[in-house]
C-alpha cells in the first residue's frame, strides 16, 4: 500500500532491482508482437535506428520525469505520487485538464487493443490445431466477434471484484506470461531464420508495396513501435515504491537505464531476427499471423499466454477509469441508493470475507465494458489499434509532459540553448505522433472499406 505522508516513506523497500523489474514488465506486453512486422517497413538500415531513436527519447524523457517526483526540488520536495500530481504542481489547471484526458484516453484505448489481441491470440489456438488436424490448405473458420464477447464477459466478472489490480498474484502471473509469450516469439523467430539459413529483408523495407502503401505503413509502424515504448503513464507510480537514501530520482534514473536497456536489447533481438526470419512477409502479428504452425503446441502456449496476461492486464488499466468515474457520480449524487447501497454475498473458496458491490459498480461497468468490446468489434484491426493508441500516447504522455515540467522546475529562460533543444525534441516527437495518428487512422479507414462488420480481420 502506498504511504501518503513524508514519515512513512521508510516503509518503502524498492530497490534500483525492483525497480527494474518493473519498468520491463510495464514495457514489454503485446507491443512486442508488432516488432518484426515494424522493422520491415523500414528494413535494415532505417528499422534499428527507429528502434534505437525511440529508445533515447524515453530514457531521456524518464530522467525528466522522475526529477518530477518531488515538488520544487527533486531531492527535497513534496511527494507526488501520481502522474496527475506532478503536472498539477509543476504546471497550470489547463494541462493538469488536458493530461488527465490524455491518460484515460490512452487507458481506454488500451482496452480496445487489448480486447483485439486476446481475441486474436483465441482465434490461433483455434486455427492452429485445427491447421494441426486438417492441414494448413484448411479453411478453419472462426468467429472473432464471439471470442471478443466472450473476452468481455470475463471482464465484466473480473471488473466486480475488489482491487483487483493490487493482488498479488496478479501482477505474478502478467509478468510471467508476458515473458512467456514473448521469448517464445523470439525462439520461434531465431528457429525459423536457422531454419532456411540466409538473412531476408532489404536495406530499404517493404519492397512489394506500392510508395503509398509503403508510406502510410511506415508511420502506422512509428505507432506500433511507441506502442511498445510507452510507460511513462506508470513510471512515478513505480518511483513512488522506492525507498531512500538515496534520492528517489537518482534510483529511479538507474533503474530507467538498466530497464530501458534490457528492453531495447530484446526488442532490437526480436525485431530484427523476427525480419531476419520472415523478410518483408513478416506478419503484423509475429504469433497469430501463421508464420509458424509446428510446433503446434507451443504456438497454442505462447497464445494462452498472451490470454492470461490481457486478462489481467485489461483490468489494471480498467480500475483507474472505474475509480475516477465513480468518485464523480459518487460526490454529485450523495444520497442515491442506487450509487451507494452495498449488497454482499459470500464466496466459496475464498479467505477474503463475503464480496461486496453496489447497483451502480455491477450496471455502469457492465455498460462500459460491452461499450469497449462493441469499438474493437468494429474496429478489428490489430496493427492500426495499437498504432493509433500509441501515437495518440507517446508524444503527450512521455514528451511534452516531461519537458515542460522540467522546464518549470529548472526555470529555463525563453530562448535559452536548453529551451530551445527541449522544445525542438518535443515539436519533432509531435509531428512523429501526429505522422502516426494519421497513418493509423489511415490504414483503419483503408480496412474499413473492405471489412465485414464484426468480422476480426486476421
Amino acid at each position: 500500500m502506498r504511504k501518503d505522508v513524508e514519515g512513512a516513506d521508510h516503509e518503502k523497500q524498492g530497490t534500483v532491482w525492483s525497480a527494474t523489474a518493473h519498468i520491463v514488465a510495464a514495457v514489454i506486453g503485446s507491443g512486442v508482437l508488432a516488432l518484426a512486422w515494424s522493422v520491415a517497413q523500414f528494413g535494415w538500415i532505417v528499422g534499428p535506428i527507429v528502434l534505437l531513436g525511440f529508445s533515447c527519447v524515453t530514457y531521456y524523457t524518464s530522467t525528466l520525469l522522475a526529477n518530477c517526483y518531488r515538488y520544487p526540488d527533486p531531492v527535497n520536495g513534496e511527494v507526488n505520487h501520481a502522474y496527475i500530481d506532478a503536472v498539477r504542481s509543476y504546471l497550470g489547471p489547463r494541462e493538469v485538464l488536458l493530461c488527465g484526458w490524455a491518460q484515460y484516453i490512452n487507458l481506454w484505448g488500451t482496452l480496445v487493443g487489448y480486447t483485439i489481441t486476446a481475441a486474436t491470440s483465441m482465434i490461433a489456438v483455434q486455427r492452429s490445431n485445427c491447421f494441426h488436424r486438417y492441414g494448413h490448405g484448411a479453411r478453419c473458420p472462426t468467429s472473432g466477434s464471439t471470442l471478443m464477447l466472450v473476452f468481455g464477459f470475463i471482464q465484466v466478472v473480473l471488473s466486480q471484484l475488489p482491487s483487483l489490480e493490487n493482488i498479488t498474484w496478479l501482477s505474478v502471473v502478467a509478468v510471467a506470461t508476458s515473458f512467456g509469450y514473448s521469448f517464445i516469439g523470439l525462439g520461434l523467430c531465431v528457429a525459423k531464420w536457422v531454419s532456411h539459413g540466409e538473412v531476408k529483408g532489404t536495406l530499404s523495407g517493404s519492397s512489394g508495396a506500392s510508395p503509398d502503401d509503403r508510406a502510410w505503413n511506415a508511420l502506422l509502424a512509428l505507432g506500433n513501435i511507441a506502442f511498445a515504448y510507452t510507460f511513462a503513464d506508470v513510471l512515478i507510480e513505480i518511483q513512488s515504491t522506492l525507498k531512500s537514501p538515496p534520492a528517489e530520482n537518482k534510483t529511479m534514473k538507474t533503474a530507467a537505464f538498466y530497464g530501458i536497456g534490457l528492453t531495447t536489447i530484446f526488442y532490437l533481438s526480436l525485431g530484427c531476427i523476427g525480419y531476419a526470419a520472415f523478410g518483408n512477409d513478416a506478419p503484423g502479428n509475429i504469433l497469430t499471423g501463421f508464420g509458424f504452425y509446428e510446433p503446434f503446441w507451443l504456438v497454442d502456449v505462447a497464445n494462452i499466454c498472451i490470454i492470461i496476461h490481457l486478462a489481467g492486464a485489461y483490468q489494471v488499466y480498467a480500475q483507474p477509469i472505474f475509480a475516477r468515474f465513480e468518485e464523480q457520480i459518487a460526490s454529485r449524487w450523495p444520497e442515491a441508493k442506487f450509487i451507494h447501497r452495498t449488497y454482499s454475498f459470500s464466496v466459496p473458496f475464498t479467505r477474503n470475507g463475503p464480496l461486496s458491490f453496489t447497483l451502480s459498480k455491477l450496471v455502469l461497468r457492465t455498460i462500459f465494458i460491452l461499450f469497449t468490446t462493441l469499438v474493437a468489434m468494429l474496429l478489428p484491426f490489430f496493427n492500426a489499434v495499437l498504432g493509433l493508441i500509441g501515437a495518440l500516447g507517446f508524444w503527450p504522455l512521455s514528451v511534452y509532459f516531461p519537458v515542460s515540467m522540467h522546464i518549470s522546475q529548472a526555470k529555463i529562460r525563453t530562448g535559452a540553448p536548453k529551451w530551445l533543444w527541449l522544445q525542438g525534441l518535443s515539436f519533432v516527437c509531435l509531428l512523429i505522433s501526429v505522422g502516426a495518428s494519421i497513418g493509423s487512422v489511415a490504414d483503419i479507414t483503408k480496412n474499413l472499406k473492405n471489412a465485414v462488420p464484426f468480422k476480426l480481420q486476421y
